[in-house]
């Protein structure tokens, strides 16, 4: 397996697939790389170079005490894209990683980045708050906390069917639900615990203002991780080169319900803006 080691001493584990003009995944909580694995395969079969990585505390990096924070993650982004000296580079996130993608940028600056896609992203930030008074309540996120603390198997089986829409009448298999836990499981549960309050507390409005490059927000209308109304339709307010597309009837999870659909938007926009 390929990995890299950060400055902190954590090991990052990431896949690095094809050749060509160069896309970068960064995956949701409590995933990994392989959640992104329809996406990569398409790209690679139509001329791309795909990298994905394992966020720390994820999937098969390793599982360090520091840095389990939207800073610490847009660093081990940069990392990998240092390591590999990727350039010219389209970064893609989805929930969390959206907010990675954003924090590197606002971080890292964009030398080493042609264009940026947001999926499902939680940016500009979720909870609720004077500022952000159409947020969710802070509550919300210590009812995850405790749920994830208490019995996170049954979390994980619990919260794929709404990542998916299947409660809502969108067609899941029971392969993908089973999926998503074995991902979740191999979250550990430390950072799983401290992901929630990068991914729910962090207020990127500012990263998202430093985004300078042509940027793609796709997002599912019937999102019930991360509402639509309090992210995408800000988002697009505050980046300066931004296209939206935005999917009635999508759930959080439509890089996999909607795969087709998300590779064809994702490749349109690679190739012609």
């Amino acid at each position: 397996m390929s990995y890299i080691t950060t400055k902190d001493g954590t090991s990052i584990y990431y896949k690095d697939w094809g050749t060509g003009p160069v896309v970068t995944f960064s995956h949701g909580w409590p995933l990994n790389a392989d959640a992104w694995d329809g996406q990569m395969l398409f790209l690679v079969q139509n001329g791309f170079r795909v990298v994905a990585h394992d966020r720390r505390g994820h999937g098969r990096s390793s599982q360090p005490a520091t840095n389990n924070d939207m800073n610490g993650y847009a660093d081990d982004l940069a990392a990998v894209i240092e390591a590999l000296d990727l350039k010219d580079a389209t970064l893609v996130g989805h929930s969390t990683g959206g907010g990675e993608v954003a924090r590197y940028i606002g971080r890292h600056g964009t030398s080493r980045v042609r264009k940026a896609v947001l999926i499902g992203a939680v940016p500009p930030v979720m909870v609720k708050s004077e500022s952000n008074p159409e947020g969710l309540p802070l509550s919300v996120f210590d009812g995850i906390r405790k749920a994830v603390f208490d019995d996170r198997s049954q979390f994980w089986k619990e919260l794929a069917v709404s990542f998916y829409g299947k409660n809502k009448g969108t067609a899941v298999s029971q392969g993908l639900i089973d999926q998503f836990w074995l991902w979740g499981m191999q979250c550990g549960l430390l950072g799983a615990y401290e992901s929630i309050r990068a991914f729910s507390e962090t207020d990127m409005t500012e990263d998202l203002k430093k985004i300078d490059v042509p940027t793609l927000l796709i997002h599912g209308e019937a999102d019930q991780i991360v509402p639509i109304e309090d992210s995408a339709h800000k988002s697009e307010k505050l980046v300066k080169d931004v296209k939206t597309h935005y999917v009635p009837g999508a759930p959080h999870g439509l890089t996999a319900t909607h795969q087709d659909l998300v590779n064809q938007v994702l490749l349109d926009f690679l190739l012609h803006s």
